[in-house]
């Protein structure tokens, strides 16, 4: 599982699907989502803009990302 680090929080779950490449554009990363392949903390997350906090896991297409806050090592 790899770490993401986010300058503030709360982020929307499509913009780092975006940013961490995991999707090639917004548009892709919220289509992904509406689709039901992408969970949050274990569970099917279609919500486009829900709301990621540290803490959070991301999944998606068999790679876990962990949230946190820049500076805030866990």
């Amino acid at each position: 599982m790899r770490a993401v680090e986010v300058s503030k929080e709360p982020v929307e779950l499509y913009k780092i699907l975006k940013f961490e490449g995991m999707a090639s554009s917004g548009g892709e990363a919220k289509a992904l989502i509406a689709d039901g392949q992408v969970l949050v903390n274990g569970e099917v997350e279609t919500r486009k803009r829900k709301k990621i906090v540290s803490g959070d896991i991301i999944e998606f297409s068999g790679e876990k990302c962990r949230i946190q806050l820049a500076g805030n090592k866990k």
